[in-house]
């Protein structure tokens, strides 16, 4: 069984890592290279920067805060936010991203993760859905949650997988910051309808709930925020946690 990947996410505005709770009300977490070269040490498997304001002020990731993460780190960098052009993602990937991260636009232009799977491999294009919970499905939003899209977001999943994503970034608005624990029917259900690695995001507060996610959530990956900004939860006995549990991750 292949190990379970634990992801730290700085989600950055003007560049600064913020934090908030269902998508609003940020505030500062710190700054992004001495979190990086934190987690680094730490033991984190993978690190992703979403550049929150960048779809809705259409700029792109700033590719200095993006340099000067990739200098800390010897893990695999995903960066999104504003990615929606190829010339965006080779922005990003120039500036030292392992792999892209694309929501909005994606969801605008679906022929762009197929673009970018051809360019830089599947492995390397993140399709990010960020869902809340509408009636009997879970509804798709883009533009940092706050547009509707009325996809559904399995379907989307889906479609995501066969036109060349290599891992969904599934973020649930309803539980983003509430540290109640992640959406485990939405996780489950994105991850038994694709093939490709599914990172369960939003609502991470304890270590069951990691543990939960692994198992009644089928994610491959889970990514928390501020519960590892603010030196609340050590990812080496977080990982200790889940070994314990018998989920099979990457230990020190």
């Amino acid at each position: 069984m292949l190990s379970k990947r634990i992801i730290a996410c700085l989600d950055v505005r003007d560049g600064q890592v913020v934090k908030g709770i269902n998508f609003e009300g940020l505030r500062n977490a710190g700054d992004p290279a001495e979190l990086a070269r934190r987690y680094n040490v730490e033991g984190i498997d993978e690190l992703v920067i979403l550049d929150v304001t960048a779809t809705l002020e259409k700029r792109r990731t700033m590719a200095r805060t993006v340099a000067t993460v990739a200098k800390e780190l010897f893990i695999p960098l995903a960066v999104g936010g504003g990615i929606a052009s190829e010339e965006d993602a080779a922005a990003a990937v120039e500036a030292g991203a392992d792999k892209v991260s694309i929501n909005s636009a994606a969801v605008a232009n679906p022929s762009l993760v197929t673009s970018l799977a051809r360019r830089y491999g599947s492995q390397a294009v993140v399709v990010a859905i960020d869902a809340k919970l509408e009636g009997n499905r879970f509804g798709v939003y883009v533009r940092s949650g706050s547009t509707p899209t009325g996809r559904d977001a399995v379907e989307w999943a889906r479609e995501a997988a066969d036109r060349g994503a290599g891992e969904i970034l599934l973020t649930s608005i309803d539980k983003d910051g509430t540290r109640s624990g992640f959406d485990l029917p939405m996780t489950a259900a994105v991850s038994r309808a694709v093939s490709i690695p599914v990172i369960a995001s939003g609502g991470a507060g304890t270590f069951s709930h990691f543990s939960d996610v692994f198992t009644e959530g089928c994610a491959d990956a889970a990514l928390a925020a501020s519960v590892f900004h603010f030196s609340e939860h050590a990812v080496s006995e977080l990982k200790a946690h889940l070994d314990a549990q018998g989920i099979p991750v990457r230990l020190r």
